[in-house]
């Protein structure tokens, strides 16, 4: 792999190589990148992979390339700005503190104190600061509310200083999040040199590849929520106050808007989580009144706030916000753009208030990365252990708009034929009916009994995923976690340090998760995880298939839903030692036409249908 990737950097072109877990991924790209000279961005689908890359593997990198240490590897490691500390925004509060409750103050306290000798401003260095800080949010450095090189606090800013270390490092160490907002926001601003975080480099090396597609989409997307109206609304309040510039007029503007936004965000058309807005131009005409009432507002507090003598930078700012504010709804409500989906996203924020999200998706992102991205980059490096479907990269590469790149498929040396073993019951009913929760909860009773436990049990959907939960409560001896319960990280050293442990859990357990050794010795599916067809991105994108004559459903859901599977299953065997079960209650596999796809993208597993031979297996003579 590392003579791969040194290849594609020294002769300027693209590679997609799948490696199967263990094969040494990280060290295989990183010496190259060192040995290459070039200014190398990394980019990883997990903060666990950018914090094993950083802390872990350069150090032993640096150790073994430089035992003397008579080199320094000049090396970054970014986040998103809102894991930054504004500096602004804490002494701003400091002269005028608007802090609700003791948690708060205590809060600030700490915050404040850190402040004064943190070298990277990082919130992950507050490890008693709550996951979920209401405080937190009106300190970040987000970049909607910064004010750039005119601010006071520019010169000993956090985020100016990563920027710094950024230009000075040869390796660049950030996550695909961070890339595509840097990316969009270079798109955006085209004419702005310094718009964007990340610098010029080389190469990139996109880790974790297989989750690029939808990491884009939302970035090249537009999304306009209630609450950033609120947002706006609050931060041009509190920038009055201090101040002193509240009028009348701007009083009256800022309530013009939080009026107009509550309005109209309640006409929106009624439904449950993520759905299609179809009917926007027949919306429009019921309620363009209420929508240009909306857009108005804002022009109003925008000419109020203009009007301002001798005004802080901060309300140059607010305007701009306010314009963005503007032209994102415009499109949102009147564009026609082919290759757009529009949809609504209700989620459920604190306090059971309701957060309204009016979203724009690119139906089809292989053409905006191919014009924005890989030809505008020497070397892109694209690698996972989940890349290929049925040994081919036909899929990746329609989706991706990747071209023109060598590719390669690296064998795991894991000797999966004597660690592994793939159960598929033959007798289960289909997933799709009633009567697969009774049956399912049934067998996997059984499984957990003959693994005593020490299992992951993985569901496409919450409401399976609660329901069988609840019907094995009470019918097993071993500690059953549940997703939800506490925050992942807490979960999974839970299940780590307890005993023969079940934990059930939904798609963000399926990948990026790494338990070694006996603890974890059973990864049970519930169903072939094809995407829900209903959800309005996915509706799209098998729309758009299906118009252009493909076949959605073997061109798009078949090869996701085994990239997907392929990511749970590698939950199981992560070294030479490990050893145990895999199941899959979903027996189209065996029934359907397209099973065989999926039977020949997973590796070598030894695999049977008879729940004796998974008892042979374990050492349990007799299965009941």
């Amino acid at each position: 792999m590392a003579q791969a990737v040194e290849e594609a950097l020294e002769k300027r072109r693209h590679l997609i190589i799948e490696a199967g877990t263990g094969t040494g991924k990280t060290l295989a790209y990183l010496v190259p990148a060192i040995r290459s000279g070039k200014r190398v961005i990394i980019s990883t689908g997990t903060k666990n992979l950018q914090e094993q890359l950083f802390y872990k593997d350069i150090p032993f990198l640096e150790q073994a390339l430089f035992p003397n240490g008579e080199a320094k590897l000049k090396v970054c490691y970014m986040k998103g700005r809102g894991n930054y500390l504004c500096r602004k925004k804490l002494y701003d509060l400091t002269d005028q503190p608007v802090l609700s409750g003791l948690e708060e103050i205590e809060q600030y306290r700490a915050i404040a104190a850190w402040e004064k000798t943190s070298e990277t401003g990082d919130r992950a260095e507050l490890t008693d600061l709550p996951e979920a800080s209401a405080l937190w949010h009106k300190l970040d450095a987000r970049a909607d509310t910064c004010l750039g090189q005119k601010c006071s606090s520019w010169e000993k800013c956090f985020i100016t200083e990563m920027h710094r270390k950024a230009a000075e490092s040869d390796i660049i160490i950030v996550n695909h999040h961070l890339f595509f907002a840097d990316l969009a926001i270079k798109q955006q601003s085209e004419n702005a040199p310094d718009a964007g975080i990340l610098p010029e480099a080389g190469a990139v090396i996109f880790d974790e590849a297989h989750e690029l597609e939808d990491v884009a989409g939302s970035y090249f997307g537009v999304s306009v929520s209630n609450g950033r109206f609120e947002e706006l609304c609050r931060d041009v309040e509190a920038s009055a106050q201090r101040n002193h510039m509240y009028t009348p007029q701007l009083s009256g503007a800022i309530k013009s808007v939080r009026e107009r936004a509550a309005f109209f965000f309640a006409l929106l058309p009624a439904g449950d989580n993520r759905f299609a807005f179809e009917n926007r131009r027949e919306f429009l005409e019921e309620n363009g009144d209420e929508f240009l009432g909306l857009q108005q507002s804002v022009t109003r507090l925008s000419s109020e706030l203009e009007n301002i003598p001798s005004k802080p930078e901060e309300v140059f700012n607010f305007c701009r916000r306010a314009q963005e504010l503007q032209v994102q709804l415009s499109f949102l409500m009147e564009s026609e753009d082919r290759n757009t989906v529009f949809w609504i996203e209700r989620r459920r924020g604190g306090r059971e208030k309701m957060n309204l999200f009016l979203q724009a998706t690119p139906i089809d992102v292989a053409p905006i990365l191919k014009s924005c991205l890989f030809d505008q980059l020497e070397c892109a490096v694209l690698t996972s252990a989940t890349l290929a479907v049925g040994g081919e990269f036909g899929y990746i590469r329609r989706r991706l708009g990747l071209e023109h790149a060598r590719d390669s498929v690296l064998p795991s040396h894991f000797d999966y034929q004597s660690q592994a073993m793939l159960y598929v019951p033959p007798d289960l009913p289909d997933p799709r009916t009633p009567q697969f929760a009774v049956k399912a909860a049934e067998r996997i009773r059984k499984l957990l009994e003959i693994t005593r436990g020490r299992a992951f049990v993985l569901f496409t959907s919450y409401a399976q995923m609660n329901d069988i939960y609840q019907r094995l409560l009470g019918e097993l001896e071993f500690p059953l976690l549940l997703q939800g319960s506490a925050p992942k990280t807490a979960l999974l050293e839970e299940f780590r340090l307890t005993p023969n442990a079940v934990l059930f859990a939904t798609s963000s357990f399926w990948q990026g998760v790494d338990v070694q050794g006996d603890q974890l010795s059973c990864v049970i599916i519930d169903r072939l995880p094809f995407a829900v067809p209903s959800d309005p991105v996915v509706a799209a994108r098998l729309r758009a298939i299906e118009a252009e004559g493909g076949n959605a459903f073997f061109q798009y859901q078949v090869p996701a839903a085994v990239i997907t599977l392929k990511q749970g299953f590698g939950r199981l065997i992560r070294s030479l030692h490990d050893r145990g079960l895999l199941v899959l209650l979903d027996n189209r596999i065996l029934k359907k036409a397209y099973g065989r796809v999926f039977v020949e993208s997973l590796p070598n597993y030894r695999r049977t249908t008879d729940l004796n031979q998974v008892g042979e297996f374990f050492g349990v003579q007799e299965c009941k």
